[in-house]
This record gives structure tokens, C-alpha cells and sequence, in this order.
């Protein structure tokens, strides 16, 4: 379940769902589960309760229950739902965005960089969520499902680019929500790291609110604070000093890779909040430093980029997969690097 306390800022990668459970009384009455689950969780409605059943996200004693189904004593009860939505107004602007792919039911946009994804108290403007409020409201028609508002299940960081899918409509918005749950949506990210990794290899450890530091994530490889997390990789290329790889998500947590990057010694480049502004690897000669200053210029942040986003369509049934390449700042960013390799006989 994720708790408020959890959400310190709306720029940050989180998956958007939350997860009750519930053990009936010994004395309960059989009572259909959809009132008794309506009884229980604060900010819903009969009908989101409905449409979780609908996409399976009802479960009893493991197994997908209906909205009719009669809770008995004893019985063990877990749900679902798309997070909460905070009550802000969602104020519509003409922000460029960069629609890949869209129909009735979802949109998948590829994020720019600089870009907060939703508003925030104070920060009420600029975001991916008031461009795609403007977008719906001028669209010719709008599916009859449609709930007022984009649905996001996912979330990436200002400075992160790529794929986010985002619903427009309140049954897709449960599905999508089950899918992040369950672990079967596929994401990918480039990442370029400091330091000469050589071999593939999966981060684990869990990732709680940093004690010294609110803003910031930390590893708590013990387990004893956060909540689990596992980011696999794959080396893509090597230049002495970075590497680029591919992270695979198995979990969502806040600031997820950025975290586990830094944990194991190889923050992310150009990564102020965890370490990345710095020279980590590499003989600090003016030449190199030099070039490294030049090569954080062209970045607004971290250098991130989620390329692949994979899923079960909500009403076509069958799994889609979407692929975005890295903005052209990242791609001149591994250039130079590539460059600078050849150049100085690294290898």
C-alpha cells in the first residue's frame, strides 16, 4: 500500500497503486464485498470497487472475486486500486508532448526532460498532466468511460525522458493498476553510469526515505527500513570511465535505479542528488575535466532515459510493446564518450 508518506514529491518514479488487505470478523454477516470493501476504504466509490472487480483486482483467499461475491467470516480480503487522487485543479495548458501511440482507452507519451509530470502544491503549472488536459478536452469525442482526469499508474522524474502510459478511462486506470502490481508491465531505461562495470547484474535492496536527507531515496541492503526493491542491467557499451546499460524494473520505487546505481558505487552521470555531478572515475587532468564539465552541460539531469514500455492493452487483450530512442542530447552525450574512448586508447 503506498502511504502518503511515501510521496514526498509528484516528479518522482512511483507506481501509482495501492494495495488493502482485510480479514472478515469472526461474527461477520455475508454481505457483498463490494459494500463491505465501500465500508472500509476512505476516498472511494461503489463503482471504482466495481470496476477493480471487473479486472480481477478483488481477491479472496488468492483467488478473483465479482462485485456479488458474499464475504463470510474469516475470509481474507485484498484489493487493488489506483491511488487516490489529490484534490487539485487541473488548470489546462498548450505545452507541447509527444504522443506515441493513443486510442479511447490509454495514451503513451514520450516525456521531455524538465518536465514535472503532475502537479504539485505550488507547483500547480507546466506539467505533462495540464498538457494532456488540454489535449482531451479537444479531442473530438471522448470515450463514454471517460472519468474527468489523466489516470496515471506510473510516474518518471523531472529530469528522466521516455514513456509513461497514462489512462482515460476509470476501467483502464484498475487494469493498468493490476499490471504495475503484479510486476508484468515491462520497462526499460538506458542509464549511463560512472565507473568500467563488466559484466550484467541485477541490484537488490530496499529503498526507503534517506534518515539525513527527506529528499532523497536510500539502499537499506538489510531490509530493515524501505520496501523491496530489484533493478536487473545489462552492459550496452563500455568507455573506461562510464558505461551505458539497459535497467530492467522488476519493482517501482522512488528514484529506484538512481539509488541502486549509487549503492554499489556507480551513480548515474550528471545525477546531482546522488552523487553523479562529480568526477568518480578517471584521472582529474584538465583535458578530462574539461570534457567531462562540457559533456554535463548538455544534460538537465540524470542521464535517463526509459526507451521501452510493455503491457497488456486493457481492451485488445494482448500484449503491446512501445520503443522510443534517447533524446538527441543523450545520443551526442554517448557519442562524445565514444570519442573521447577511441581518442585516449582506454582499451
Amino acid at each position: 500500500m503506498i502511504e502518503e508518506e511515501s510521496l514526498p514529491e509528484l516528479d518522482q518514479e512511483e507506481e501509482l497503486f495501492e494495495h488493502h488487505r482485510f480479514k472478515a470478523d469472526k461474527g461477520q454477516d455475508f454481505t457483498r464485498i463490494d459494500k463491505f470493501l465501500l465500508d472500509r476504504l476512505p476516498n472511494t466509490s461503489r463503482n471504482k470497487i466495481q470496476v477493480a472487480a471487473k479486472n480481477g483486482n478483488i481477491h479472496v483467499g488468492g483467488n478473483a472475486v465479482k462485485q456479488n461475491y458474499k464475504v463470510k467470516p474469516g475470509d481474507e480480503i485484498s484489493i487493488v486500486m489506483p491511488y487516490p487522487v489529490r484534490e487539485i485543479t487541473l488548470i489546462p495548458q498548450d505545452i507541447p508532448i509527444d504522443i506515441q501511440y493513443e486510442d479511447e482507452q490509454l495514451i503513451i507519451v514520450n516525456k521531455f526532460s524538465n518536465m514535472v509530470v503532475h502537479p504539485g502544491y505550488g507547483n500547480y503549472k507546466d506539467t505533462l498532466v495540464n498538457a494532456l488536459v488540454f489535449h482531451f478536452e479537444r479531442l473530438p469525442s471522448m470515450s463514454s468511460d471517460y472519468y474527468g482526469r489523466p489516470g496515471l499508474v506510473h510516474r518518471i522524474d523531472k529530469h528522466t525522458t521516455g514513456l509513461l502510459v497514462i489512462a482515460k478511462t476509470e476501467s483502464a486506470l484498475s487494469f493498468l493498476a493490476k499490471q504495475f502490481f503484479d510486476r508484468t508491465i515491462e520497462r526499460r531505461y538506458f542509464a549511463l553510469v560512472w565507473g568500467d562495470l563488466q559484466n550484467n547484474g541485477t541490484i537488490t535492496g530496499n529503498i526507503g526515505r534517506s534518515l539525513k536527507n527527506r529528499k532523497v531515496m536510500t539502499v537499506y541492503p538489510e531490509g530493515d527500513h524501505g520496501k523491496h526493491a530489484v533493478t536487473h542491467y545489462e552492459v550496452v557499451e563500455r568507455f573506461g570511465f562510464v558505461t551505458l546499460v539497459s535497467c530492467k524494473l522488476e519493482t517501482g520505487r522512488t528514484h529506484q535505479i538512481r539509488a541502486h546505481f549509487q549503492h554499489i558505487g556507480h551513480s548515474l552521470f550528471n545525477d546531482n542528488e546522488y552523487g553523479g555531478t562529480s568526477i568518480i572515475y578517471g584521472r582529474i587532468t584538465s583535458s578530462y575535466k574539461s570534457f567531462v564539465e562540457n559533456c554535463f552541460q548538455l544534460l538537465d539531469g540524470q542521464a535517463l532515459h526509459a526507451y521501452r514500455l510493455g503491457f497488456v492493452h486493457p481492451t485488445k487483450e494482448e500484449f503491446v510493446c512501445h520503443e522510443v530512442e534517447m533524446p538527441a542530447n543523450f545520443q551526442t552525450l554517448i557519442e562524445r564518450w565514444r570519442n573521447f574512448c577511441k581518442g585516449f586508447k582506454i582499451y
